[in-house]
């Protein structure tokens, strides 16, 4: 009999789930207490619960981190992990450091269905999504393996999140709350390659994380030779939920932006891209480019991006121009698993 992951539950449905079997609701806030603030990984070893509890946990639930297939940590302290699922399939997860603590960027899905013509997800199509379980194994993995905390989460690994939703905004749930890992809303950020109408359902969501859209271009003709999904929403579409997400729930947005060497970094386009962002309470992710080898794009020199940063600061947009890290490593997305599946 396959057993449970107990990571796929927020605290409200383990308590429902233990009292559908005879326990009592307040043993889920000590099973969490165990899993995410001891780390404590056999039930057997959960001293303060009742021993019919523990053994009935340890017969029909499982606490299921990820097997580490490669690790590569770039000078810079960026570490690349590829992952392997219980089904044999292989995903990756990126810690980052930061002034502010430890990033992970989580990936959300086997394989992209996106088709971003720049990015290495894409190269294998989408296979299945990923649980909750999956999802949050990603941060207990990496916190176990290198004896650290991390601060904030990015669900901008392979994959579309908005594909993926339900399954990611209990992850959130899980991480956000103070009987999990109690990671705030305002370090929890979810990256989107604009599927508008989960931008208006994300904007009714009680968590009030934070909103990315992978935006890579000023206009529609470029967006969608970059970005297919472009197709089906396009840019009116995506700025105007963009709206009403900051009038429901008064959070800025973040436009992700990737410097594509002579494809979207002149200086015109970056007039383009402040007169298509004027009004919104919007924030520019400049983004240095990781070459892939199957593309042709190359990355914006240091003077080209630096003049494009310049230029929507002057034009008074609020902008950041990104450090590159993890360049000495296979740094883009999906990148360490097409390095691995030629092997």
């Amino acid at each position: 009999m396959s057993k449970t992951p107990i990571l796929s539950y927020t605290p409200k449905a383990l308590a429902q789930k233990l009292v559908e079997e005879g326990f009592k609701s307040f043993n889920a806030s000590q099973i969490f207490d165990w899993v995410y603030r001891k780390k404590e990984l056999d039930f057997l070893e959960m001293t303060n619960l009742p021993q019919t509890l523990r053994g009935f946990l340890d017969e029909h639930y499982s606490i299921d981190l990820l097997h580490e297939i490669i690790r590569q940590t770039s000078e810079d302290g960026t570490v690349k992990f590829l992952f392997s699922l219980q089904d044999g399939f292989a995903i990756e997860s990126v810690l980052m450091t930061h002034e502010y603590g430890l990033s992970l960027c989580v990936t959300s899905q086997v394989g992209c269905s996106m088709g971003c013509t720049f990015c290495a997800s894409g190269l294998k199509k989408r296979t299945r999504n990923l649980e909750v379980f999956e999802l949050v194994s990603q941060i207990l993995t990496v916190e176990h393996l290198l004896q650290v905390k991390i601060s904030h989460v990015v669900v901008m690994g392979t994959g579309e999140p908005f594909d993926n939703y339900d399954n990611v905004i209990n992850f959130i749930k899980i991480i956000n709350d103070n009987m999990g890992l109690a990671i705030g809303q305002r370090h929890i950020t979810v990256s989107t390659c604009g599927i508008v109408p989960r931008i208006y359902q994300y904007a009714e969501e009680p968590i009030r994380s934070n909103l990315a859209i992978r935006l890579h271009a000023p206009n529609d003709a470029l967006r969608t030779s970059l970005m297919p999904i472009n197709k089906r929403y396009p840019l009116a579409e995506v700025i105007e939920a963009c709206k009403v997400y900051f009038d429901k729930t008064s959070r800025r947005v973040t436009f992700e932006y990737i410097l594509l060497g002579g494809v979207n970094d002149s200086i015109s386009q970056a007039d383009e891209l402040s007169d298509l962002l004027r009004g919104l309470n919007a924030y520019v992710n400049l983004i240095p480019y990781n070459p892939v080898s199957e593309f042709d794009h190359q990355k914006t020199d240091p003077e080209t991006a630096s003049r494009f940063f310049d230029r929507l600061i002057k034009r008074g947009i609020v902008a950041t121009l990104r450090r590159e890290q993890g360049g000495d490593i296979d740094a883009a997305c999906g990148q360490l698993r097409m390095k691995s599946e030629r092997k």
